[in-house]
């Protein structure tokens, strides 16, 4: 099996006890790798009564075929049943993800729970459960150097902070410094397996099927990376420089999704660039470079992590909040505490919206983040989310500001309509990445330097992004194609075509795929997801949308528009071979080899 090690590690954390399992060809084949593969090894553990926090719900840590091989291929994936208790899963980037394939691992599965903090450390083909008592309460940049220092400075650690052992049901996963793997709640599930944290290390090469092949593809796609004029503005100011871009049509969302009318100048990247000066980084093996970090010397930091743009709107012009200075240490916070920043910045503005703090309070902000991580006080309702926030204080659903209990990201559904049915229909609740339609709408088609826009090669195109008319069938092509980076492990960013993307894959693997068979895996991955969120009772009742981030907006490039969301899934479940539940058919089932 080429581009794979073909087996994985288990480490029940209970019985201290930690196994090689084989991969199966066929399971590799079907599910890619990623998310797509831990679906699939998971789904058998999954059953209608797991409690996220039992020690029976178990995490994987997984790679993909192109991790560490090919551009923007430095990501790793996260999975399990959230907090939330549907699934759930998070990816990022950094050099985490290229490490752990480099110890001869294609990922892991922990299970159980430690009696005492623990952390694990991998390298070249061996595995250690060390005590972790010393690191427990210590946030995550601390955490990351002390082991590093203890294990080995060459490692690259992926680790909690105070709100994961404290099971925030939004903490995340930080590696790298400040690269999260921020939405779903990971964070939780393995701090309640008193897992601090995993090291890795190693110097283990793949061996892949055709490397002229690989290499030859490599080189075109770095071609567009540096010419490309997208891509040169994203290297210069990172995501952040999406925000003038966004209030162009209406999709970037301020005062608790009730506007999209704000002075953006105050926490634009070129404002943020003026006042501060920053410097340049990459993930491993990325010709893109988005990330920055600023040279802060305040509030007792020398340096913080450019904000992502999402961060920035969330911590920002959703509460009313135009400080950039505040923006930044919350976002440094945030890292350090192990906290989602665009959860934690909706339900800090769904308490403003409610009254119970004032509208742009960044001194007030600071304070929630850190009571939050604690679950001390007002924080304790904070860390359950929207969906707690409104159970709390009594508040209708409808103003709750999340999906499957996952708070909505920067992205207005009432800007592009798709992808509203992007938040109702993603695997893991509200998210501008399963698929990224707003990406597409603004720049799918628009052909530069004469190359071929990469939606040609999947039959979709661009159109009114008010009227879904029409255009289910394309939406879902792009959802089923968007499913496939997240087992590849390819950044949403990366300049790839489709055929390039592909000729990547059988380059690395030699399972030469055609490009149907490479789609159908992705449809294959998107059904399974599907499935164990029905394993745990989910269907059409569950793809509604809060009328917060729908009811039309008077003023503004979105006036008076709001998405028909339940029209769309009607057409979506008879296009996706679902029933009127949005419950996967048999024959459907039966198609993509998924009777399990």
């Amino acid at each position: 099996m080429k581009g794979y090690w073909g087996k994985i590690l288990h480490v029940d954390l209970s019985k201290k006890d930690v196994k090689e399992v084989e991969l199966k060809d066929v399971d590799v084949k079907m599910f890619i790798g990623g998310s797509g593969l831990a679906a699939k090894l998971l789904y058998n553990s999954i059953t209608s009564d797991l409690s996220p926090f039992s020690p029976k719900n178990q995490i994987a840590f997984m790679t993909g075929p192109f991790t560490d091989l090919v551009p923007s291929g430095s990501r790793y994936s996260v999975a399990s049943i959230s907090p939330h208790g549907y699934w759930g899963e998070a990816s990022s980037g950094g050099y985490f993800g290229a490490w752990l394939k480099r110890t001869g691992y294609d990922g892991l599965i922990i299970s159980g729970k430690a009696e005492r903090p623990v952390y694990l450390v991998v390298s070249n083909g061996k595995a250690e459960i060390r005590d972790a008592s010393h690191l427990w309460g210590k946030d995550t940049y601390e955490t990351q150097e002390i082991i590093k220092k203890e294990f080995d400075k060459r490692a690259r650690v992926a680790c909690i902070g105070p709100a994961g052992e404290n099971l925030v049901k939004f903490a995340c996963i930080i590696n790298d410094a400040g690269r999260a793997a921020g939405r779903t709640g990971m964070g939780a599930i393995i701090g309640s397996k008193k897992l601090k944290a995993i090291a890795v290390y190693g110097d283990k090469k793949i061996e892949i099927a055709n490397e002229d092949a690989l290499k030859a593809t490599i080189e075109a796609v770095n071609i567009v990376s540096s010419i490309n004029i997208i891509y040169n503005l994203l290297s210069r100011y990172g995501t952040l420089g999406y925000i003038e871009i966004g209030m162009l049509f209406g999709d970037v969302p301020a005062r608790y999704f009730t506007s999209t009318v704000f002075p953006a100048e105050k926490v634009d990247a070129i404002t943020l660039m003026e006042k501060y000066k920053t410097r340049k980084y990459s993930c491993h093996y990325c010709p893109i470079g988005c990330g920055k970090v600023v040279e802060f010397k305040k509030m007792g930091v020398d340096e913080v992590d450019t904000p992502e743009y999402e961060t920035v709107v969330a911590l920002g012009p959703l509460c009313e909040n135009y400080d950039l200075e505040t923006i930044l240490y919350a976002n440094h916070l945030c890292n350090s505490l192990g906290l989602d920043t665009i959860s934690m910045g909706v339900c800090i503005a769904f308490l403003m919206y409610l009254g119970k703090v004032e509208w742009g309070d960044s001194e007030k902000m600071l304070e929630l983040i850190k009571l939050t991580a604690k679950r001390e006080g007002i924080g304790d309702v904070l860390a359950e989310g929207t969906k707690g926030i409104a159970a709390k204080f009594g508040v209708s659903d409808d103003f709750a500001a999340n999906v499957k209990g996952v708070e909505v990201p920067m992205h207005d559904a009432r800007a592009f309509f798709g992808q509203a049915l992007s938040y109702a229909t993603s695997p893991r609740g509200a998210c501008h990445l399963k698929p990224d339609w707003y990406q597409f709408e603004i720049g799918a088609g628009i052909a530069e330097i004469g190359l071929t826009p990469a939606e040609v090669e999947l039959g979709i195109y661009p159109g009114d992004r008010f009227n879904m008319d029409g255009r289910i069938s394309s939406f879902i092509v792009y959802q089923n194609y968007r499913e496939l980076f997240d087992s590849l492990l390819l950044c949403k960013f990366s300049p790839a075509t489709p055929s390039q993307v592909l000729a990547m894959f059988n380059a690395i693997t030699d399972f030469n795929f055609t490009m149907d068979e490479f789609l159908k895996a992705g449809e294959r991955i998107m059904n399974l997801k599907r499935m164990i969120n029905v394993k745990r009772g989910i269907s059409s009742k569950d793809d509604k949308l809060p009328r917060i981030i729908v009811d039309a907006l008077k003023a503004g490039p979105t006036a008076g528009k709001t998405p028909k969301i339940d029209e769309m899934l009607i057409e979506y479940y008879k296009l996706r071979g679902w029933n009127e539940k949005g419950i996967p058919k048999e024959d459907k089932l039966k198609e993509l080899g998924l009777i399990l």
